[in-house]
């Protein structure tokens, strides 16, 4: 509004302009007036109807603007025909001094219309179908400890512990975690750390790692009541190794399922039945060699995670899903995923896999990282599996990958084997042999294209390479310790050729194979 002044000079600029009618009835609010200044500035009006709106209004409630007192009623024509009365001049002083008051307040009302009003917030459906966590607690000491976690409703749970280590795992529906970054390192008492997260469509997880042996006093979620949201209450208590062994049973190693019931959850893994299933129908069995892409963790299990917030589980995902969007684009190759999203799956399951489905060739994919301040080592490495690690480092990196499972709260007994030793043996001899052969020409085609490590082809006892019918390597493609390989790792262009460079080797290895393809093996 440039060029009006003072409250004399606007009303002077009103009373020459003039002022339209305006009591139409606000459509939104029945009740309420919508009172406009249309023209204001000394214009001059081209013709009837062509005067240039204010863009701002003022909503007036009805009792207050009655239909009688409109500004027209006293500022054009019609108003210069009443009576030149003490009256009428006194309501005139008390209009003008109120459309004087609007004009000023709309004057205003642009910039407190910004600073007030935000446009309201509204959350996906894919995120509100799930419970929300969104704060934890936990207080005690060693002998009594309670943990607390806030939730936007009440679920069900189920509560078990497990030993070596020590641990306590709570299994609850899907829910959405909210909580604040380092929430998990909480040490307190009995609880030295916890994790949490996705263990499988449809179920979460809370793994408690536990300073000593102890027994679960009380598990439950209470309802929202006096302000306070819905809870979930998890007591502890120490015990002695002798009454921990006891409470153990077998519900304390249930099979996969949600924490509200139903059957267990069926893994990625296909029965022989499943896949040949075409052949009841009558139509051709695809004799395409089949690839297994196993993208390492998942779900509650983040793997490394560098100092910036980045987690493998998601970097190996994304790397994993490239890789097999290029092999499967050749169309010679079946490519089968261990887990597609970010969810959590057994070892034991992602070997599954690869021989249920009668796999050529199982490749894992991994980043590695060193302790914090040391950041020397860098590049991708390449591993197969051997009884005696290469050296210190392939020994400690199997190490901490065979400890996925407890990392998400499953029981560590091994599967007895289901034949015989000296077949085992004598199937894996071969096996190895075309691991280590695949591993070699893996790093012929990397090394054109990716920073490898000082030591590219190493060895160790990974629980996850252990088919003994499948060649099995697992890449690791660097480390999310070291800033210039993480650079590399979220890198799309690096990804692009990396990936390019491993489907070469895959069609190096397999490429004889799809020339004298059959439906059987």
């Amino acid at each position: 509004m440039e060029g009006v002044g003072n409250t004399q000079s606007l009303r002077d600029e009103v009373v020459q302009s003039g002022l339209r009618r305006t009591e139409e009835l606000n459509a939104t609010q029945p009740e309420v007036y919508t009172f406009s200044i249309i023209y204001i500035r000394r214009t001059p009006v081209a013709g009837k109807g062509s005067v240039t709106p204010l863009q701002q209004s003022a909503l007036i409630p009805r009792p207050v603007l009655k239909d009688q007192l409109t500004v027209e009623s006293y500022c054009d024509k019609e108003g210069s025909r009443t009576e030149d009365s003490l009256a009428t001049r006194a309501k005139q002083l008390v209009l003008w001094a109120f459309a004087l008051g609007c004009s000023a307040t709309l004057l205003h009302a642009p910039a407190a219309l910004a600073q007030t009003w935000q446009p309201p917030q509204t959350s996906s459906p894919a995120a509100a179908q799930f419970p929300v966590a969104s704060d934890v607690r936990v207080a005690g000491d060693a002998k009594q400890t309670r943990f607390i976690l806030d939730l936007d409703r009440k679920v069900e749970l189920r509560a078990f512990t497990l030993a070596d280590p020590y641990r306590v795992v709570v299994d609850l529906p899907q829910v959405t975690f909210q909580l604040q970054n380092g929430a998990g390192e909480t040490k307190r008492g009995l609880i030295k750390a916890f994790r949490y997260g996705l263990v499988m469509a449809g179920g979460s997880r809370l793994v408690f790692d536990l300073a000593g042996p102890a027994k679960i006093e009380k598990a439950h979620v209470v309802d929202a009541a006096n302000g306070q949201p819905a809870r979930l209450i998890l007591e502890l208590a120490a015990v002695d190794r002798t009454t921990f062994v006891q409470q153990l049973s077998a519900d304390s190693r249930p099979q996969l399922r949600p924490a509200f019931g139903g059957t267990p959850i069926e893994t990625t893994s296909a029965t022989p039945a499943a896949l040949n299933a075409n052949a009841a129908t009558g139509s051709k069995p695809d004799a395409r060699p089949v690839i297994v892409i196993d993208p390492g963790h998942g779900g509650i299990d983040h793997g490394t995670e560098a100092s910036t917030g980045e987690m493998e589980k998601t970097l190996v995902l994304d790397f994993a899903k490239a890789l097999r969007d290029r092999i499967e684009s050749s169309g010679k190759y079946r490519v089968v995923m261990t887990r597609s999203d970010d969810t959590f799956v057994a070892l034991g399951e992602r070997v599954k896999v690869a021989r249920n489905h009668t796999a050529a060739l199982f490749v894992s994919i991994h980043a590695d990282a060193l302790p914090r301040g040391d950041s020397s080592a860098q590049g991708a490495t390449i591993y197969t599996l051997s009884d005696k690690a290469s050296d210190a480092e392939a020994e400690r990196l199997a190490e901490l990958e065979n400890k996925a499972d407890a990392i998400a709260g499953f029981n560590l007994t091994e599967e007895p084997s289901d034949v015989a030793d000296i077949l085992i043996d004598l199937t894996q001899r071969e096996t190895k042999t075309f691991s280590n052969r695949f591993a070699r020409t893996l790093m012929g085609e990397m090394k054109s294209v990716a920073r490898m490590h000082k030591h590219p082809l190493k060895s160790a006892g990974f629980k996850v390479l252990k088919a003994p019918d499948v060649p099995s390597v697992l890449i690791e493609l660097g480390y999310v310790s070291n800033k210039d390989d993480l650079k590399l790792l979220v890198s799309e262009s690096w990804r692009s050729r990396t990936v390019g460079s491993v489907a070469q080797a895959v069609e190096a290895f397999l490429g004889k194979r799809v020339v004298n393809a059959t439906p059987g093996r």
